[in-house]
């Protein structure tokens, strides 16, 4: 792979790199990682990358390896820069026949967010958005459990995602992270929300199979001197009538990232909070609750062809990004008919070649998921700002 951004003064370009590399499926071999070209150099040289490997420019990049012969030049691109430049940069990718990984929300604006799911037709290039957390193993359970009906037809949902490190104007302080993900120049239309709103509502959506067809928002800056929403409290209307609670906040001091979910449905109830993903709970009002955890006992193939390491050793958060890019690196495979030939950790049950690939087992996050995360926050915002008519219809 190629990437753009994720400079070393950056934060989610090692994640990224990280996860990528850990399969042992995908090898970084050239990258654009900063606008700043002798930024770019230093991340390179660090990275142990050749020089001539190294770009001033993401257009650079994308125009100089696709120069290159076919077994030379990078297979698809990572994109892992702020919002503002995710839709341009995929799309010079995209155009110039490499597909992408990127980082979420998909675009700035639901129009780019459409001019490349178009774009995504036209070629028919792969593409992945990395809403990481829908890659753990109790996760992928958790989606199986309802699918299969154990907990019967949904009633209610609570999905919550509450952080403390913004609690402050952290932004005027220089902090990077900060700075860019309170700029709506940059951030985009929401703040908060967008950041980690929109991972909540994925997570809902990818577990219950449902869609938010109504919502109800209200935002607050409660941060003297912040542009962009720092707490949001949303109720949901789902499409088969559930109801639900969103709240995602950036203020709540003392809190790490404890996204969580609870699903209640007309059979039981399920639990699970992203700081002990290990662990799943099946909730029964009248046969008692019972604990799921990851490599224990008879678990879905969906949650086994996400597990690497025997039970009671933990997996996290950089392992998620991991599955992701080796279920694209295997789609990628299939698509073009290769076998893989290193997959020798969570692989495909340690074989050496695709037989076993199932791209409803391997899935990752596509375009569709980034449209109803721009969605989601086109909607939030419309209703936040409406004070006569606070139910808003979820569009696309």
């Amino acid at each position: 792979m190629g990437m753009i951004g994720g400079s070393l003064e950056g934060f989610i370009g090692a994640v990224h790199r990280r996860g990528a590399a850990l399969d042992g499926e995908i090898d970084l071999v050239c990258g654009a990682f900063s606008s700043n070209p002798e930024k770019s150099k230093q991340t390179g040289e660090a990275l142990y990358l050749p020089s001539e490997r190294v770009y001033g420019s993401y257009e650079e990049m994308i125009l100089k390896e696709k120069e290159l012969p076919e077994g030379e030049r990078m297979d698809f691109v990572s994109i892992v820069v702020p919002n503002h430049v995710h839709f341009p940069a995929a799309k010079f990718a995209l155009e110039n026949g490499f597909p992408v990984v990127m980082d979420k929300p998909i675009t700035l604006t639901m129009a780019e967010a459409k001019e490349l799911k178009k774009i995504l037709d036209e070629t028919g290039l792969l593409f992945a958005l990395t809403h990481n957390y829908t890659a753990y193993p109790m996760v992928k359970e958790a989606r199986q459990l309802v699918k299969t009906g154990v907990i019967g037809d949904i009633r209610k949902v609570i999905v919550e995602y509450p952080q403390g490190w913004l609690y402050n104007l952290v932004e005027a302080t220089g902090q990077k992270q900060a700075d860019w993900r309170t700029d709506p120049e940059r951030c985009g239309a929401a703040g908060g929300v967008g950041d980690i709103g929109t991972h909540a509502e994925n997570l809902a959506e990818y577990i219950t199979g449902l869609e938010i067809t109504e919502l109800c928002a209200d935002l607050t800056i409660f941060v003297e001197g912040r542009k962009l929403d720092d707490d949001a409290n949303i109720l949901l209307r789902f499409n088969n009538g559930a109801k639900g609670i969103l709240n995602n906040s950036q203020i709540s001091h003392g809190e790490e990232n404890d996204l969580n979910i609870r699903i209640y449905g007309t059979k039981g109830g399920l639990k699970w909070k992203q700081m002990e993903p290990n662990t799943l709970e099946l909730t029964n009002q009248d046969s008692g609750s019972r604990i799921i955890r990851t490599g224990v006992g008879d678990l879905s193939a969906h949650a086994q062809a996400h597990t690497r390491q025997p039970a009671g050793h933990p997996e996290g958060y950089i392992e998620t990004f991991a599955s992701i890019y080796r279920n694209f690196a295997f789609a990628l495979r299939a698509e073009f008919g290769a076998s893989s030939e290193t997959s020798s950790t969570g692989g495909l049950g340690n074989a050496s070649s695709l037989d076993g690939y199932d791209p409803e087992i391997y899935d990752f996050p596509g375009v569709d998921d980034g449209l109803r995360g721009m969605g989601f926050i086109q909607t939030v915002v419309k209703s936040a700002n409406d004070e006569d008519n606070k139910w808003t219809k979820f569009e696309i």
